[in-house]
């Protein structure tokens, strides 16, 4: 299961403060501050790893591709 955490602010300032929470509570950072199309800002985050991921996992990029 994948976890994502979004931020939707009225301007780049209060998203990237929004950001800053969520990366002061452990969250790593996947797309920062962003004004959509419906003149919003959006940014997102997933939580920091804190284990190992399982073998064999290599986020379908195939063997011997680093990421």
């Amino acid at each position: 299961m994948a976890i994502r955490v979004g931020v939707q602010a009225d301007s780049e300032d209060e998203c990237a403060e929004g950001l800053a929470q969520l990366v002061d509570a452990g969250f790593v950072p996947v797309m920062l501050p962003r004004l959509l199309t419906d003149n919003r800002w959006m940014a997102r985050a997933v939580p920091a790893r804190t284990t190992k991921a399982p073998a064999g996992d290599d986020h379908g990029r195939g063997p011997g591709v680093s990421g």
